[in-house]
C-alpha cells in the first residue's frame, strides 16, 4: 500500500506539499460528509419518532352541566319563536326566587299558529320529546312545564289529555316521566273548553303541583261550550292579553319556587 511518505521520497517536496493539501481536503471533505450524514440521520430519526410516537390528544369542549331546574315553556298564539312575553316574565321572576339554583330554559318548538289543533298537537310532540331527552341526560334536574294561551293547551296535551278531542292529539308523559316534573304553570288555559276542567282538578299526577291561572273575564279559560276551541277574537281579547302586566307570572313563579 502506497503511503504519503513514499510519494514524497519519489517525487520531491513540491509534489509532497500538493499531496498533503489534497489529502487534507479529502480529510476535511470526509469529515463534513460524515457530519452531514449524522445530521441527516438525526433528522430522520426525529421525524420517525414523531410519526411513530403517541398521537396528540386534543381535549374536546366539556358538555354543558345539567341545570338544577329546567323550564319547558310553550308560547301563545302568533308569538314569535321563543318563550313569549308571558313566559319570559314567569322565568325572570322564577330566577329571582329560585334561591341560587341554576335555571335552564327550553322554548317549545311549534308553530303557535291560528290552526290550533295541528299546531298544539305538534307542540305536545316536541315538549314530550324534550322532556324525555332531559330525563335521560340530566336525571336529577327538576322539570317545570309551562305555557300561555295555546301554549297552555300544549302542556295539557303533554300531561292530562288522555284521548284525542276537538282535533287535538295528546302525547302525554309516562308515570315515571311525570315523577321528574316538580311543577306546572299555565296561563289562560283553554282546558275547560275541551277537557271540562283545569289541570288542578283533572289530574292526580299533577293537580297538587300545578298552578293554573285565569285572568278575570278571560274568555279562553272561562267555562264555555265543551269540545270547542277558542276563536281568534277570544285569543286576542284584552282580557286574554292581560297576563303580561297583571302580576300572574310572578304569582305563578312564587308557587313553582316553593315546589323546587
Amino acid at each position: 500500500m502506497t503511503t504519503l511518505g513514499m510519494v514524497c521520497r519519489s517525487h520531491g517536496s513540491a509534489t509532497c506539499s500538493g499531496y498533503r493539501a489534497s489529502a487534507a481536503r479529502v480529510s476535511i471533505g470526509g469529515m463534513k460528509a460524515r457530519q452531514s450524514a449524522r445530521l441527516v440521520g438525526a433528522a430522520v430519526v426525529t421525524t420517525w419518532a414523531t410519526l411513530l410516537g403517541p398521537p396528540l390528544l386534543i381535549a374536546s369542549a366539556p358538555a354543558a352541566p345539567c341545570p338544577d331546574v329546567e323550564v319547558t315553556f310553550a308560547r301563545g298564539t302568533a308569538e314569535p319563536p321563543g318563550v313569549g312575553g308571558v313566559g319570559q316574565e314567569f322565568i325572570d321572576s322564577l330566577r329571582s326566587q329560585a334561591g341560587g339554583r341554576s335555571i335552564g330554559v327550553y322554548p317549545v318548538n311549534y308553530p303557535a299558529g291560528d290552526d290550533i289543533a295541528p299546531s298544539a298537537s305538534a307542540g305536545a310532540n316536541d315538549a314530550h320529546a324534550h322532556v324525555r331527552s332531559t330525563i335521560a341526560n340530566c336525571p336529577n334536574t327538576k322539570l317545570v312545564l309551562g305555557g300561555y294561551s295555546q301554549g297552555a293547551g300544549v302542556i295539557d296535551l303533554t300531561t292530562i289529555a288522555r284521548a284525542p278531542v276537538a282535533g287535538l292529539i295528546p302525547d302525554i308523559l309516562t308515570a315515571d316521566e311525570a315523577d321528574h316534573v316538580a311543577a306546572l304553570a299555565t296561563f289562560g288555559n283553554p282546558s275547560g273548553r275541551f277537557l271540562g276542567a283545569p289541570i288542578t282538578e283533572l289530574s292526580p299526577w299533577y293537580g297538587a303541583k300545578a298552578v293554573d291561572l285565569c285572568a278575570p273575564g278571560d274568555p279562553v279559560c272561562a267555562p264555555g261550550a265543551l269540545l270547542t276551541l277558542p276563536t281568534h277574537d277570544e285569543l286576542f281579547s284584552p282580557e286574554h292579553l292581560s297576563y303580561l302586566h297583571n302580576g300572574m307570572p310572578s304569582q305563578a313563579a312564587t308557587f313553582v319556587a316553593g315546589r323546587l
